[in-house]
């Protein structure tokens, strides 16, 4: 089982043959971006190394077509933006990775099971190598007991044809990648490691062709069974640590039952459910799109969703999120977004868009881990003249070269970061949390300021309308109409609050923190802050006010409360216990922002605020030396969040506002802030200790290898013992509590919410 749809992986392998084919079709499969730009994304199974990503970056790199391209060494995936015109080839992108040595296949909408098959070829290898291994001990150990020279000999020559093929088959994921390395006159770490195995076969085979008395086939097989059992748990537990972005891919069911306009059920692939079509959802199933219930009654688990375990009640007009589970009746949804755009998919893109991104500390393993594998042949060689010069052993000299070979392999130190980011964004994600840009947690750990925004994101954004202030009550409906044209909490609560008259409208703009303005018969009216709609500064009273006017003219004024969210004072009192201070910048009233101030224990709050404003507040902080993080919903919020050093946003922000933060909460939960500070600092730590233990572990084995003290076995237990040391370190961030110390649960959505495209 490959990763690929029926028929790729035959096209792939076939570019060359039939390039105007695989042209169409990597062009089908890529994704346009606009301006003539396409993203393309493909499965490399055998990369596993800092070698292997810097190899396939670099050569695609070469194609003056390729803008960027990414390797995530988690999924083994490439994602690869190029830009398309007269006289180019998408096919060249195959061409170029077969000529680098690496296989590449298309990937279907449906989660691949390319990673089972990689176990199981590594549990034969193991098994081969293993039994292979317990054999030939038993030849040595008569040997080592003192066997006559005949009975040396023949021990050996068994030992032998247990041992060629036995290394040819285990050693196949070393030697496949070294090989592929070569030809393309590079070297990745399975160079050393096959060549060190390939050493100790032929020193051995020429040992017992000459009645030699030392042969190493038992070393040499032992080496690679003791190599395979790192990398099968070194699989196993990247597996384990990416094993939230499995889960959530097998949450999406790979077909769907439409209802066809002439009543007729039809399956069909989820991949072509366009917006509009009507979906049936049987009992027990997950919704395969986001959707609009047109017909049945059911309850719906949206846990996935929401983090809460009670059901929901679906109606006739409720809408819902891909991979909900439908509990109890049969449903009839209309698809409001095609499957690549659903919930699930959006969640399952940012997640994998932060295991591949380049943070600052991965850019420094990348870096060393790339000037390793030259130089762990040049200290190879030198170890090995300097033996033959110091003892004139050949056997002795050749040995410890192959443990130098071995034990210096940078596995620790390419593992280093990306296993602490893979774990830590599973983490946020169970938690409700999305990555955008894993560089972004480095700079969420470094945070020593939050802003928050008020209406929507320290309050629940849903306000109400209390009463009308000022003004004729007829026009109520007026502003109501007018509020239809915006989609800011305080138009949605008039919009709710009043019966909109009939408008027609020539012109509308809305203008982020001041309002929306709007041309009806041939006259200007306004709805919004009262100083933009003209407002008399005596009527205006310390509350939240949303005001109309006529032309120059205020008209009617609404006064609005909104209730703060369940969690959010006890939000503010732990990242006080963080250390972190806070501030309220709001374009509210000031008796709004002042009482919710004073209800959350916030210190430092401002109000009447517009965008630019809030900039310059958060300019201030940056120049007193904190590093902040601002925390927003509104479209008013986006200049202030991409200012930010790093920023947050509910998914029922506004797409400008989600677009442009680093993390995104889909539950209605602030405790999402401290949770992700909190995990953003341990994952620092544990990158920092990653960091210590792969140099720790180089400082030490390395002078003790080429010293003498180190046997080709040895160093492979060491070798693969720092790999899997590192990838435990990682794994702890998923012990402990999911919510911070007295975080108050508070996650119900109260409508459907979106994430946004992950970042390039």
């Amino acid at each position: 089982m490959t990763c690929c749809a029926p028929g790729v992986e035959a096209a792939a392998d076939m570019a060359s043959e039939d390039a105007g084919a695989d042209d169409d079709l990597l062009r089908a499969a890529s994704r346009n971006l606009g301006d003539g730009k396409f993203q393309l994304e493909l499965a490399v199974p055998d990369v596993h190394c800092a070698t292997c990503i810097t190899g396939i970056e670099g050569a695609l790199g070469t194609l003056g077509m390729v803008d960027n391209a990414r390797v995530n060494l988690s999924t083994k995936r490439v994602r690869i933006t190029y830009h398309s015109e007269d006289g180019t080839h998408p096919a060249q992108l195959l061409d170029t990775l077969k000529r680098a040595g690496h296989r590449a296949f298309l990937l279907d909408n449906a989660f691949d099971d390319r990673s089972d098959e990689t176990m199981r070829q590594l549990l034969r290898a193991l098994a081969v190598s293993g039994f292979a291994a317990g054999n030939i001990m038993l030849f040595s150990v008569s040997i080592w007991s003192g066997a006559d020279e005949v009975t040396r000999t023949l021990f050996h020559w068994i030992s032998a044809l247990i041992a060629i093929p036995a290394v040819g088959y285990a050693g196949r994921p070393f030697f496949t990648s070294a090989i592929g390395a070569l030809r393309t006159r590079h070297l990745n770490m399975d160079v050393p490691i096959a060549l060190a195995v390939t050493l100790a076969l032929i020193l051995s085979v020429f040992e017992t062709a000459i009645g030699g008395q030392d042969a190493y086939f038992d070393a040499s097989v032992s080496l690679l069974f003791f190599l395979l059992i790192g990398r099968t748990l070194d699989h196993m537990m990247r597996e384990r640590a990416r094993g939230a972005v499995k889960n959530l891919s097998r949450l999406s069911p790979r077909n769907a039952v439409r209802h066809m306009p002439d009543g007729t059920r039809q399956v069909i692939p989820i991949s072509e459910i366009a917006p509009g079509m009507l979906i049936v959802v049987a009992a027990g199933e997950r919704l395969p799109v986001d959707g609009l219930v047109v017909s049945g009654n059911s309850e719906l688990d949206c846990s996935l969703v929401t983090g809460e375990s009670a059901p929901e009640l679906a109606r006739h007009g409720t809408e819902f999120l891909a991979g909900t589970l439908n509990l109890s009746g049969a449903i009839t949804i209309e698809a409001t977004h095609p499957a690549d755009e659903s919930f699930l998919a959006r969640m399952i893109s940012l997640m994998e868009a932060a295991e591949g991104a380049r943070a600052g500390y991965r850019r420094i393993a990348d870096r060393a881990a790339d000037i390793y594998a030259p130089a762990v042949h040049i200290l190879a060689l030198v170890t090995l003249i300097g033996w033959i010069v110091l003892s004139g052993d050949w056997h002795v000299s050749v040995l410890n070269a192959m443990a130098v070979l071995i034990i210096t392999c940078p596995c620790a130190l390419a593992l280093a970061v990306p296993m602490v980011h893979m774990v830590a964004s599973g983490r946020l994600f169970e938690n409700g949390i999305m990555v955008k840009d894993s560089a972004a947690l480095e700079r969420l750990a470094a945070v020593t300021h939050v802003v928050f925004d008020k209406t929507g994101t320290l309050t629940e954004g849903r306000p109400r309308v209390q009463r009308q202030i000022f003004g004729d009550p007829e026009l109520a409906s007026r502003a109501a109409a007018l509020a239809q044209l915006s989609a800011h909490p305080f138009s949605r609560a008039l919009v709710s609050a009043f019966a909109a008259e009939s408008l027609t409208v020539s012109e509308t703009r809305e203008v982020p923190g001041s309002g929306l303005e709007a041309v009806i018969d041939g006259e200007v009216w306004r709805l919004g802050r009262a100083d933009w709609c003209h407002a008399d500064k005596n009527n205006v009273s310390g509350s939240s006010q949303v005001w109309l006017s006529r032309g120059d003219k205020a008209v009617a004024a609404f006064a609005l409360a909104d209730q703060p969210r369940g969690d959010a004072a006890t939000t503010i009192a732990e990242l006080g216990h963080l250390g972190v201070g806070v501030t309220l910048l709001s374009g509210d009233q000031r008796g709004a922002v002042d009482e919710l101030a004073a209800r959350l224990g916030i210190s430092a709050a401002e109000s009447n605020l517009k965008p630019q404003d809030k900039m310059d507040g958060i300019r201030a902080l940056q120049a007193a030396g904190h590093k902040v993080l601002m925390v927003g919903d509104g479209i008013n919020d986006a200049p202030a969040l991409r200012l930010a050093d790093v920023s947050l946003a509910p998914s029922s922000a506004a797409d400008v506002g989600r677009s442009a933060a680093d993390f995104v909460f889909v539950r209605d939960n602030l405790s999402a802030v401290t949770f992700a500070i909190s995990m953003a600092r341990r994952a620092d730590r544990a990158v920092k200790q990653n960091f210590g233990l792969a140099v720790l572990y180089n400082a030490v084995a390395v002078p003790l290898a080429v010293a003498g003290f180190v046997t080709p076995l040895i160093a492979a237990l060491a070798m693969s013992s720092s790999s899997i040391l590192v990838t435990l370190n990682a794994l702890r961030l998923r012990l402990g509590r999911n919510t911070p110390a007295g975080a108050v649960e508070h996650a119900r959505v109260h409508e459907p919410h979106y994430v946004p495209e992950p970042a390039e």
